[in-house]
């Protein structure tokens, strides 16, 4: 079989700047790429944005087959009728890299192309064998114009899209907690029963990839800074403890209540509108410089206050040294914005614990 010959049968493309707060992802996806042999893949936090984009930007067309039996049918007459049958994805860089790296989109899509790259085999629902040759996603194409396409399978958009088990993330973890393990801890967690579990500190090393000698050592340099990361970023975090070898693990609900926007919770969405049409015409600042600091400031309440004492830093020091704020247009007012927010959050309780958990805002 000629696994250069892919036929694309669907294109999917990030068109809105509106994102989900929250992601669907499939228990099967999970266990068989996130935690293959119950053992976590060691996935960069750049290639994790990735998949929470591709997840987002499907997450539309996603469905429990029960119930939509007929999309199932449809799938397969699209997808499982030919052996190489892929999907095309189009996702914006700076959705993987705010920071603007184009080493850092290239090295996430790089990671992504060959991990678990090989064949997989699925059978349709005639019963005949579909082979497809790849990873995760296969030829990225690095566009200059600030996007980046790639195809995915069959075999894993079936998992990604049809999920008869899944489990809610919110989108934007990808985006404010920077351990790449914390957020796996996050995926991992979301399957766990509201009575949680217990288990021993050699099966947590293997499953989480870790080394540490005592179930203590696990709980207060590992589990701690989990829980604070996922206490202050995502809907749902844990209770821990240990005794002797095992370990504890109990989920529970945060006070961040991802079925209701998250700009809703903390001002009025037109009290938002307004100041960042306040921010946009004094600063200057163009649409690909501030789309992923409206993002920030609109959805994440903690990172609307980070901003704000920034800014009011900001005016502060202008007025001490006698200029006038808008002598900082566009970037270079972001960078200023940016410099406070980092030296303001690492100045706090978290950030003494987690020093480069701060946000990114451009």
């Amino acid at each position: 079989m000629d696994k250069d010959l892919r036929l694309i049968r669907k294109k999917f493309e990030d068109k809105s700047e509106v994102v989900h707060d929250r992601i669907r992802i499939g228990n099967r996806f999970v266990d068989d790429f996130i935690f293959d042999d119950n053992e976590a893949a060691d996935i960069p936090i750049n290639a994790l944005r990735v998949i929470f984009n591709i997840i987002s930007i499907i997450g539309n067309e996603q469905f429990r087959p029960e119930d939509r039996p007929k999309q199932l049918s449809l799938f397969d007459e699209e997808f499982e009728t030919e052996n190489n049958i892929f999907a095309s994805i189009k996702i914006r860089n700076s959705k993987i890299s705010p920071s603007g790296s184009t080493q850092q989109v290239i090295s996430a899509y790089e990671f992504l192309t060959r991990f678990k790259m090989g064949w997989y085999k699925s059978i349709n629902s005639k019963g005949k064998e579909i082979k497809t040759f790849g990873g995760l996603i296969s030829t990225p194409s690095y566009d200059k114009r600030g996007y980046t396409t790639f195809l995915v399978s069959s075999y894993w958009l079936k998992k990604l899209l049809v999920i008869p088990e899944y489990n809610y993330v919110l989108y934007n973890l990808v985006y404010n907690v920077r351990n790449n393990k914390h957020i796996i801890f996050a995926i991992w967690l979301s399957k766990l029963p509201e009575s949680g579990t217990v288990l021993k500190l050699s099966t947590l090393n293997k499953k989480f990839n870790l080394n540490y000698k005592t179930a203590n050592d696990f709980c207060f340099k590992f589990l701690k800074l989990a829980r604070i990361a996922l206490d202050q970023y995502n809907s749902l975090s844990f209770n821990y403890r240990c005794k002797a070898d095992s370990i504890f693990i109990i989920p529970y609900q945060t006070k961040i209540n991802s079925d209701v926007p998250i700009a809703e919770k903390q001002s009025k969405p037109s009290e938002i509108a307004r100041r960042l049409s306040y921010f946009r015409k004094r600063f200057g600042l163009q649409e690909s410089e501030m789309n992923q600091f409206f993002h920030q400031y609109r959805n994440i309440p903690q990172t609307r206050i980070l901003i704000e004492k920034a800014f009011t830093r900001f005016i502060k020091i202008c007025r001490l040294k006698r200029i006038q704020s808008t002598v900082f247009q566009g970037t270079d007012f972001l960078q200023e914005i940016q410099r406070l927010v980092i030296e303001i959050y690492q100045d706090s309780r978290t950030g003494k614990l987690i020093p480069n958990g701060y946000p990114i805002i451009l």
